[in-house]
C-alpha cells in the first residue's frame, strides 16, 4: 500500500508519516515499510528549485520511486511525504496504483512561510482529511489511525461481496 501525505510545509506530514511508519512496522514485522520524504529527496538529488518545474520534478521522482518499490513487492508499505500541490500528479499516481492519500492542512504558519505554495490544489475525492490546526501530534495521529482503519474495514467489506 502507498500512503501519500500531502499538504503545505509544516502541516505535519513528516511527523505523522513517521508515526505511521512505526505503527505499520509494529503491526506486521514481516512487511517492509519505506518512507520517501520530499526534503530528503531534494537533498539527495540536490534539487533546491521551488519553481513549479522544480516541484514537479521532485514529486515525480518520489512517485516513481514509490511505484518501483511497490512493483518489486506489492506487499511493501510505502509512505510518501511531499508537499505535492498539483492535483494532476496525485491523480496519476492514484490511477497507476492503490494509494491512500492523506491531506494535512493548518491555518497556522509554522516557520516556513517562504516555502508556502500559493497554487496548492486541494484534493477533491478519495482522501483522508486531517486538520492539524491547534491540535497536538498525538490527537492528529489518533485521528489518522482511526480513518485508516475505517478505509480498511470498507475495503475488506467490499472484497467479500
Amino acid at each position: 500500500m502507498i500512503y501519500n501525505f500531502i499538504g503545505q510545509p509544516h502541516s505535519g506530514k513528516t511527523t505523522l508519516a513517521k508515526h505511521l511508519k512505526t505503527a505499520l512496522r509494529i503491526s506486521n514485522e514481516h512487511r517492509l515499510v519505506y518512507m520517501i520524504d520530499g526534503d530528503k529527496l531534494r537533498d539527495l538529488f540536490q534539487n533546491k528549485d521551488y519553481s513549479e518545474a522544480g516541484r514537479r520534478k521532485n514529486i515525480d521522482r518520489a512517485y516513481s520511486i514509490a511505484r518501483y518499490i511497490q512493483d518489486l513487492n506489492p506487499f511493501n508499505d510505502i509512505i510518501i511525504s511531499v508537499v505535492s500541490p498539483y492535483l494532476d500528479l496525485r491523480e496519476e499516481l492514484k490511477e497507476a496504483t492503490e494509494v491512500t492519500e492523506i491531506y494535512l492542512h493548518t491555518t497556522n504558519i509554522r516557520g516556513r512561510e517562504n516555502f508556502y505554495v500559493s497554487d496548492f490544489e486541494k484534493p477533491i475525492t478519495n482522501y483522508i482529511d486531517i486538520d492539524t490546526t491547534d491540535v497536538d501530534e498525538i490527537t492528529s495521529m489518533n485521528e489518522l489511525f482511526n480513518k485508516i482503519d475505517l478505509i480498511k474495514i470498507r475495503q475488506n467489506g467490499n472484497s467479500k461481496k
